[in-house]
């Protein structure tokens, strides 16, 4: 198959785009380079620029390619910002979403890979989030992400096109120095910078109702997300008509005071925290049950928060060498 791979030069689409390349599959790379880098982009995979609004590109890329499946990656993702400039989110990620899918139904291409968050489940009152746990997102950008869930799953029902759209718990590492991420927008290169510049890393609320009072996440590997991909491509492609919503993280929580401590562990640092005020929009804790995942897909993530924060580093060290002087 040749899959379309909107947003294939972002952090985790350019993993995305190798693990599939990597499993046999063609790619084709579809981004606006807005946040991405044309340079993460394999050699011998297509680079069509171009944003998903743009529904006459997107078909006469659907087509000149000869696309069967799509894999969804490009949005907007940040939560604070989402909260200040909420129909600027809703325009790049729900209607650049309805004008793809309409290109993709029209060409009569069969599967379709949708990015999606566990920011859909807002603050959910338990220890185990579940596909079941009712979703009830803090900010516009969860909104979107529930919308568009909707979205790809009645385009599915009208048109037969197989869907699995996977919630994303919180992102981490690299697969190679050159393809870690860039962004200063999550939590581990959030750190990082702080502590290149010899700074308190800065944890945004330790009033929250969890265990040291600070948000607890599930943290995956970007390698096991990309396999991820791989595991729901393979699935949609042998069992058309599918509807899949699977939450894709480990099932073990990590709060983000913890998550520092191992930080400056790694790094060869000791950099305690300060505290600032908690961030809109931001839920107390969220771990994923990946129960389903398992089932469905028969994948399951295999790097722990050490292989995250050694190879994110290692990432961060090549783009910022000043880091190591201090550091590990």
């Amino acid at each position: 198959m040749t899959w379309l791979i909107t947003g294939g030069a972002g952090y985790i689409g350019a993993h995305v785009v190798r693990a599939m390349t990597e499993a046999g599959e063609e790619a084709v790379v579809y981004d606006d380079l807005s946040t991405g880098v044309a340079d993460r982009v394999p050699d011998g995979v297509p680079l069509v620029q171009g944003s998903t609004l743009d529904g006459d590109l997107l078909r006469r890329t659907l087509a000149g390619h000869g696309v069967t499946g799509v894999v969804h990656l490009a949005a907007k993702k940040q939560v604070g910002e989402s909260v200040d400039r909420p129909l600027h989110y809703y325009r790049e990620n729900v209607e650049g979403l309805r004008v793809l899918l309409e290109a993709v139904t029209a060409a009569g291409v069969p599967s379709f890979v949708f990015s999606s968050s566990a920011a859909v489940y807002g603050t959910p009152d338990t220890d185990l989030v579940t596909e079941e746990t009712p979703c009830v997102p803090m900010s516009p950008y969860g909104e979107t992400k529930l919308a568009g869930e909707w979205l790809v799953r009645a385009a599915g029902r009208a048109t037969g096109l197989s869907t699995a759209s996977l919630r994303y718990f919180n992102v981490a590492g690299a697969r190679s120095p050159e393809l870690a991420d860039t962004g200063v927008t999550n939590l581990v290169p959030m750190v990082f910078e702080k502590l290149t510049e010899n700074a308190a890393p800065r944890v945004f609320g330790d009033d929250y109702d969890t265990p040291d009072g600070t948000c607890v996440r599930d943290y995956i590997h970007v390698l096991d997300l990309a396999e991820a991909h791989v595991a729901a491509a393979r699935v949609l492609r042998s069992s058309p008509g599918r509807d899949l919503t699977l939450n894709i993280g480990r099932g073990e929580g990590v709060s983000v005071r913890e998550m520092i401590d191992q930080i400056n562990a790694a790094t060869g640092h000791d950099l305690p925290p300060t505290v600032a005020p908690r961030r809109p929009g931001d839920p107390a804790c969220v771990v994923a049950s990946a129960d389903r995942a398992a089932a469905e897909l028969g994948w399951k993530a295999k790097y722990d928060v050490q292989d995250m924060i050694t190879s994110a580093w290692a990432g961060w060290v090549r783009q910022h060498p000043e880091a190591a002087r201090d550091g590990a």
